[in-house]
């Protein structure tokens, strides 16, 4: 059953809606429901227990409230669902593998809630003086807190955050109290916390809720946390300040003196590398540091924000591995209509208590009737990343089309289609190999890289490392692309397969492209290709195979796509600058060209491909 995520009347739930007994309880309004057999709730609050001081089981909440999402009984977006089946999947590997590197602790988890929800909060009308945590903001507060070291259980698994939800969705007073737990309660040795963004007028918002935040609660001062004009201090004894929470300004040539343990990149989608680099690389001397991304979604591709969203999005989907990022992405799916109210708590899972939902009805009706104002709507209510285009490719399509007992040595004597991608010459090079079989295209895909510039590659892709150690990678000697290697490849499969093309991208292969011609095989360059819709459709529908290695999906992932109102389609980077590749898919994808070239499909379209 679809939950109408609604709450009641003055929050702004209209009369005679209902919802179900699980949104309910994410609401705090009933005792949990019984989701499934796995879930133990004991101890779960109602809006008593939480304003009358006892006891509440914060780690059950996180637990019910996962369980609620995964059985559809709250509305949620593909990335949240995947964010609970990670950490589904995360506690059952701590219990059954002794060589996990981390362990989930209740009692983490439940200290870092218990002692935010001791809070005040210090903006707008609340039903209490202290926060009470909802169910979105426990959940994950307890992941950040609950995983731990099983090494050293004194620190914390997570070392980066991403938090993606929309607008006036008290990001900043959850990121405040995050930091003052962090400088006051979590041990840090001269624990420093700078709260940095573009502006510094940016910068202290999350700082100036801190420091509202000491100076309307008599209980964190008697903490030993005390506010000042400019700064916030744990000074437990009134003499000596082991803890420093600080906001700076956005100049990151003038931070290299700091040594902060957590870093507070407040409205992250709008934070440059350089300002990031700088402060991550001053936590090098920190055990246990902390990197809080949170943010709404935004229009920079170059912008921090996007980045990290990129990785999470790679990890959610597993398509690599990061232990150390915990994020959580709230925003509509793909083919929801923002106009639809029920969509909205995919972007907004505190709507109705922040933001208002009439607020909301009124912002969208105005967006609906106000040239530009869609655009924003979209972006800061509904967390629709603008200016770019759409991830291309289903995973769990792509997954499916995998057969790691494919060898390409299966396929000698058939007929084959050749397609490169030769980029630029110091960069990643691949060429794929298309063979047909039982109505189905098998793939190869060789991808190139000189052995010189892997570990400059590998600091924005810490993977290539991986890859070039497990043979993903062909490695040539040098800093430049081996092109005389390519050319010996390819020349070498035309003596074990009937290559009936050989299509390479026009940038970059020229002259690979000539020589190969001028030996009589059937090699072009082109500048356009029709066949990125049929690869999507064979992925689709299963009508595609691959080896499933780890450097082909990443790229796979990394193609996103626009699609014109002429019913084209665009595949390329997400941005020109990023050092995510979409090479194979590319050379995948001109293979394909020569494919189709042979057998026509019967349906005309025009796709135009961009590496």
């Amino acid at each position: 059953m679809e939950v109408i995520h609604i709450l009641k009347r003055g929050r702004g739930r209209p009369r005679g809606r209902v919802i179900s007994d699980a949104e309910k309880f994410v609401r705090g309004t009933v005792p949990p429901p019984a989701v499934n057999a796995t879930v133990e709730a004991p101890g779960c609050p109602t809006d008593d227990d939480r304003t009358s001081g006892l006891p509440v089981d914060y780690p059950a909440i996180a637990r019910v409230y996962g369980a609620a999402v995964a059985a559809g009984d709250i509305t949620a977006c593909k990335w949240l669902q995947l964010a609970i089946r990670r950490q589904n999947r995360d506690r059952a590997r701590a219990q059954q593998d002794p060589a996990c590197p981390f362990v989930w602790s209740d009692e983490a988890a439940q200290a870092a809630c218990a002692w935010i929800s001791r809070l005040p909060h210090v903006e707008g009308k609340w039903q209490t003086a202290t926060i009470k945590l909802e169910p979105a903001q426990v959940f994950l507060v307890a992941l950040l807190f609950g995983w731990r070291s099983r090494a050293d259980p004194t620190v914390r698994r997570y070392t980066s955050v991403y938090w993606e939800l929309g607008r006036k969705g008290a990001k900043s007073t959850l990121m405040a109290a995050i930091a003052l737990y962090h400088m006051a309660a979590e041990g840090e040795p001269g624990a420093s916390v700078v709260c940095a963004a573009t502006t510094g007028a940016q910068a202290r918002i999350v700082f100036g809720i801190a420091r509202s935040m000491v100076l309307k609660s008599p209980w964190l001062r008697s903490q030993g946390v005390r506010a000042f004009a400019h700064s916030v201090c744990f000074m437990p004894d009134y003499k000596n300040t082991i803890g420093t929470i600080k906001a700076i300004n956005a100049r990151a040539s003038s931070q290299d003196g700091l040594n902060p343990s957590c870093v507070v990149l407040d409205e992250s989608h709008a934070q440059s590398f350089e300002l990031h680099d700088v402060l991550k690389s001053a936590q090098g001397a920190r055990s246990n540091p902390l990197l809080l991304c949170p943010t709404t979604a935004g229009h920079n591709q170059l912008s921090i924000g996007y980045a990290l969203r990129t990785t999470l999005c790679k990890v959610l989907e597993d398509v690599i591995e990061a232990d150390h990022l915990l994020g959580v992405i709230y925003t509509l799916d793909e083919g929801d209509d923002w106009r639809d109210e029920t969509k909205w708590i995919k972007a907004n899972p505190m709507i109705g208590i922040t933001p208002k939902l009439d607020q909301m009805r009124r912002y969208c009706l105005d967006a609906q009737q106000t040239p530009g104002l869609e655009g924003e709507f979209k972006v800061k209510c509904c967390s629709i990343w603008q200016a770019g285009g759409s991830a291309w490719l289903s995973m769990s399509h792509w997954d499916a089309c995998a057969d790691p007992r494919l060898e390409i040595e299966q396929f000698a004597g058939a007929r084959c289609w050749i397609g490169g991608d030769l980029a630029q010459v110091d960069d990643l090079a691949a060429v794929a190999y298309l063979f047909e079989h039982e109505e189905k295209l098998v793939a190869f895909v060789r991808c190139y890289l000189p052995a010189d510039v892997v570990e400059e590659r590998a600091k924005a892709v810490p993977q290539y490392r991986l890859w070039a150690e497990s043979g993903d990678l062909v490695m040539t000697a040098g800093s430049m692309i081996d092109y005389s290697r390519i050319e010996a490849d390819i020349r070498e499969a035309c003596q074990k397969y009937q290559v009936k093309d050989i299509c390479f991208d026009s940038f970059g292969s020229w002259q690979i492209a000539g020589t190969l011609k001028a030996a009589g095989l059937p090699a072009r360059t082109v500048v356009t290709t029709p066949p990125a819709r049929e690869l999507e459709a064979r992925i689709k529908h299963g009508r595609f195979r691959h080896t499933g290695s780890p450097c082909l999906k990443w790229q796979a992932s990394n193609a996103v796509v626009r699609r014109g109102v002429d019913d084209s389609v665009l595949p390329k980077k997400d941005a020109a600058e990023s050092p995510n590749k979409i090479d194979a898919i590319d050379a995948l994808i001109s293979a394909i060209g020569g494919y189709l070239k042979a057998a026509p499909i019967s349906v005309p379209y025009q796709i135009m491909v961009m590496g």
